[in-house]
């Protein structure tokens, strides 16, 4: 019965089936039997929908609960009939008859076992899911136009649009007892996700079933009721092939397969989200559907998928195992033999209430919106509506074509406006160009027609956030700015997106938000002071512009969260060098950081100095915040350690490099972190750094605040020039890769060779 490993030494060594009536039965039996109730009434409605004989839907039921149950790669998904492949069934049953649609079963069941067994089963998760969706939502439109005429007490007319043209007619003139039971079931379906969670634990559809069957005895209405064979062995059907239309009969195996598999696999990931924990194999699921399939074709039995109400229904009601699926196919089958005649009571009427609703499910206004939302709203719509009036394997076709040309617009397509701008210092006009997307040579026509518009003259912004930019769009902007600058226009270029107007690189630029401000604007820190005037404020306006512009929008929902409380992982002590980005080291955001830093990262010994600065800061960050992790990061080539070296003179700055001068003192004295660091290759700079580390965390150790909440200290050391964060190990006395990481290159190796020493390596300031 496939059941979840024991949890405890008792059962260890149990067989299986007393291993699962010991931990699971007493939650597989219950779920079991509430899956039950909801599948009886879907499958009878499923077929009826169908065209096909009812028993068949019971017995795909039945054979969907044992066999897919069993063999599936789902242990707690439940398979059946399901509501997605009733425009398919309809459809087949109407052109080729009932045993030859049993027949396409069987070979889509044989098609979906190759599949499984060729391991494609995660590719047909490759499908969009905008069409997926639509596809849903097509079928349940065609059921709820379909089965509105059997719930207003008439047929259905036919194809989807005579069903629409048709229903204003039968709204008007409509059977008085058919249009109550089932406009009853409806309502009643509708309100009963509202009403206590008491009475909810009994299914609705079996509860809205029961009620309308017994209105319908108790008034003796006139109403169209379920007709069963005499015997329910009459119903089983052997399959037969088709006399001729084999190309027809070949694409109705293809659309069941692709249908049934794609269906099943999505549903089987919905499980697995509802359960976290549990492990699907999509290739079995497949062959377990498969199987199903063959067993349910081969007897008479609709199509088995795997059904989202159902499993979903099975997960909330607590299932542990695949036993509850099984036993599910079981009372499915007692049910079918035993109250055949309870079965014969139910009201036409009140199966096409419970389809209105189901079909009604399948169109899920968050799945709009979120096709909304990833600008697929036309995919969806051109799906839908080709599934509803053409037919379903069409429809998916073209949603499909509309998908993939969708993709390939947005991979290949650059969006391209002007904005207006205040006018630039000079008084011209001014404007931004901004290009987002791949601007390749399909672009060039529009980003012509767009540069158009800019006037002669004007100041001309052009942004480019773009991640690919080809040769013709490069020709073609070099030679539109050349002919703009000609009219006595500017342009400034800005490349906020990966390769650009500027030259190659091994390594495209970083990201802004990673980025030095003179490697995307324009920073002139040559100019004397006395005539810089505001243009000393230009890089921190045009900055804080970019933020507001890029961040602000991102973080602002986080910051929102923290706007009353801050509750930081950890205080981050370091030095003031402007090149040590403590965010951008450990890829922390607000509200993950209390950081401290001054020059040198040091920490003076209150009891000594007096100087309670960096004690402060150490105990609110502890006592009020509750950090877990106090952290010291020392740093490659630092200013503070090369004065100390050179022994620092009576200023302020000397004064404060006084309290390094007992890890001055450890590394002369020849500190183990010194000398590893000397044997790996470090300058003495670099030595006296991490030795430095090591040193401020002692004294960090004696405050009283760390001593009585037993915070965890932690050392850093990071590199410069290779951009690596080390951590020290104090068993080894050595700064290590951190955990997980794979070795590095030695430090003397990796300065020699280091990019971001000259100037003259760094990207060209734009």
């Amino acid at each position: 019965m496939g059941g979840s490993p024991a949890t405890g030494p008792a059962h260890a060594h149990s067989p299986p089936l007393r291993r699962w009536l010991a931990e699971n039965a007493r939650h597989d039996i219950p779920a079991s039997l509430i899956v039950f109730l909801v599948a009886v009434p879907l499958s009878l409605g499923i077929a009826a929908a169908s065209g096909a004989p009812v028993l068949a839907g019971l017995i795909a039921a039945v054979v969907g609960g044992v066999v897919a149950g069993l063999f599936g790669g789902s242990p707690l998904q439940v398979s059946g009939p399901a509501a997605g492949l009733t425009v398919v069934v309809a459809d087949l049953i109407a052109r080729f008859g009932w045993t030859v649609t049993c027949a396409i079963t069987v070979i889509a069941g044989v098609l979906q076992v190759v599949l499984g067994a060729c391991r494609v089963g995660r590719a047909a998760l490759a499908v969009s899911p905008t069409v997926v969706h639509a596809m849903l939502a097509g079928i349940g439109v065609t059921i709820v136009l379909g089965q509105a005429h059997v719930l207003l007490g008439a047929d259905a007319p036919g194809s989807a649009w005579a069903n629409l043209t048709a229903l204003p007619g039968g709204v008007l003139s409509p059977d008085p007892a058919s249009a109550l039971i089932g406009v009853g079931v409806v309502a009643l379906l509708l309100v009963w996700p509202r009403l206590p969670a008491r009475v909810r634990a009994v299914p609705g559809p079996l509860v809205a079933i029961t009620a309308a069957t017994a209105l319908t005895a108790v008034l003796a209405l006139p109403i169209a009721r379920v007709s069963l064979p005499d015997s329910p062995l009459s119903a089983l059907h052997l399959p037969e092939l088709p006399d001729g239309e084999w190309a027809a009969f070949a694409v109705g195996v293809l659309t069941m397969t692709l249908i049934a598999s794609v269906e099943s696999l999505l549903s089987a990931v919905a499980v697995g989200k509802m359960r976290p924990g549990i492990r699907t194999d999509f290739n079995r699921e497949l062959r377990g559907q498969g199987l199903a399939n063959i067993t349910s074709g081969m007897i008479g039995g609709l199509p088995v998928t795997g059904v989202i109400v159902r499993s979903s229904t099975n997960v909330r009601a607590g299932a542990r195992t695949r036993a509850s699926a099984v036993m599910h196919g079981l009372w499915v089958l007692l049910f079918s033999v035993v109250l055949v005649g309870l079965v014969e009571q139910i009201p036409m009427a009140a199966l096409a209430g419970l389809l209105v609703f189901v079909g009604l499910r399948l169109v899920e206004w968050g799945n709009i919106r979120s096709a909304k939302r990833h600008g697929e709203l036309a995919v969806y719509l051109v799906t839908i509506s080709c599934v509803v009036f053409l037919d379903l394997l069409q429809g998916v076709l073209i949603g499909l074509a509309c998908a993939l040309l969708a993709t390939v617009r947005r991979i290949v397509w650059a969006r391209v406006r002007v904005e207006p701008a205040e006018p630039d210092a000079e008084g011209r006009p001014a404007c931004a160009v901004v290009v987002e997307g791949t601007l390749s040579f399909l672009s060039v026509p529009r980003l012509s027609r767009m540069l158009a518009q800019v006037p002669e003259g004007s100041a001309v912004h052009l942004e480019l956030v773009v991640d690919y930019l080809d040769h013709a769009a490069h020709d073609h902007i070099t030679a539109w700015r050349h002919a703009h600058e000609g009219t006595g226009g500017s342009v400034v270029v800005d490349e906020i997106g990966g390769p650009g107007l500027s030259a190659r690189r091994k390594s495209g630029p970083a990201p802004r938000w990673l980025s030095p401000w003179s490697h995307w604007q324009r920073v002139h820190p040559t100019i004397p002071l006395q005539v810089r005037g505001h243009e000393v404020l230009h890089p921190l306006v045009t900055g804080a512009r970019e933020y507001h512009r890029r961040g602000a929008p991102m973080l602002r929902p986080h910051l929102r969260r923290l706007a009353s409380s801050q509750q930081p992982h950890a205080m981050f002590l370091t030095c003031a060098d402007s090149r040590i980005v403590p965010n951008v080291i450990t890829a922390s955001g607000p509200g993950d950081l209390f950081t401290v830093r001054n020059i040198g990262n040091l920490v003076p010994d209150p009891r000594d100095s007096g100087d309670l600065s960096v004690h402060a800061g150490v105990q609110y960050a502890v006592d009020t915040l509750g950090v877990p992790v106090v952290m010291v990061c020392g740093h490659s080539r630092c200013g503070a350690m090369t004065a100390l070296l050179a022994d620092p003179s009576d200023d302020p700055m000397g004064q404060w490099l006084r309290w390094a001068n007992p890890s001055l003192a450890a590394w002369r004295d020849g500190h183990p972190l010194g000398l590893h660091a000397a044997a790996d290759g470090w300058s003495e700079v670099d030595q006296l750094a991490m030795v430095n580390v090591a040193v401020q965390l002692e004294t960090l150790r004696r405050l009283p605040v760390v001593e009585r909440s037993g915070v965890r200290l932690v050392g850093l050391f990071f590199d410069i020039p290779t951009g690596t964060l080390l951590m020290l190990d104090e068993l080894t006395q050595r700064f290590e890769p951190l955990p997980g990481r794979s070795a590095l290159p030695r430090p003397r190796e990796a300065t020699r060779t280091a990019v971001a020493d000259s100037p003259d390596d760094l990207p060209t300031a734009r």
